[in-house]
């Protein structure tokens, strides 16, 4: 069936953009996903840093980023420091490097409520694409297309997916929360 298919797919999807987007939420320890959304001017455009440098965690708060091009080295810093991370970058001859601070109780909290913030707007995500997908099913047994019957074993589906995918938000973020709050 089109429908549920579809609903799974774009559930999952929302499941994803939640993963990427805690990715860039700080922990007390250096994660080169940390990057992963800074964008830099280079060439005339917008560029992420991870197709202009590598970027590593030498030790365990400190990144360092090592262009490909060497010239890019200032660029890459500036674009960091736009990015507006908390972080410092440190132009060290064709590489930059970050410290990661050492992050206080209350930018802990912070960052948590970041967290559920985001977990939050996943799971709306998640019951947007169980509303439209019921409307789409409901116009199909108005059309005739599909029996009663039918209409409400999608019905339980969809909401079997939903159920499954916002505990799977929850989770997410539950041990991103975790990863936050451990010193």
């Amino acid at each position: 069936m089109g429908v549920l298919d579809d609903t799974k797919a774009k559930m999952a999807a929302a499941i994803e953009h939640l993963k990427v987007e805690l990715k860039g939420i700080r922990t007390g320890k250096a994660n080169p996903a940390m990057l992963d959304t800074v964008h830099v001017e280079v060439y005339g455009t917008m560029m992420r840093i991870k197709d202009l440098a590598s970027v590593t965690s030498p030790e365990t708060r400190q990144l360092l980023v090592t262009p490909f091009d060497p010239q890019n080295t200032h660029a890459i810093a500036k674009g960091i420091e736009k990015a507006n991370l908390g972080l410092q970058p440190i132009v060290d001859g064709n590489s930059v490097r970050l410290r990661i601070p050492q992050m206080d109780e209350s930018v802990r909290k912070d960052m948590v409520k970041i967290c559920r913030k985001k977990g939050e707007e996943a799971k709306v995500s998640i019951r947007n694409v169980r509303r439209d997908a019921n409307e789409e099913i409901k116009e199909q047994k108005k059309n005739g297309e599909i029996p009663e019957d039918q209409m409400k074993k999608f019905e339980k589906q969809i909401q079997d997916f939903t159920d499954k995918f916002c505990k799977e938000a929850d989770d997410i973020t539950e041990q991103k929360e975790k990863e936050v709050m451990h010193v």
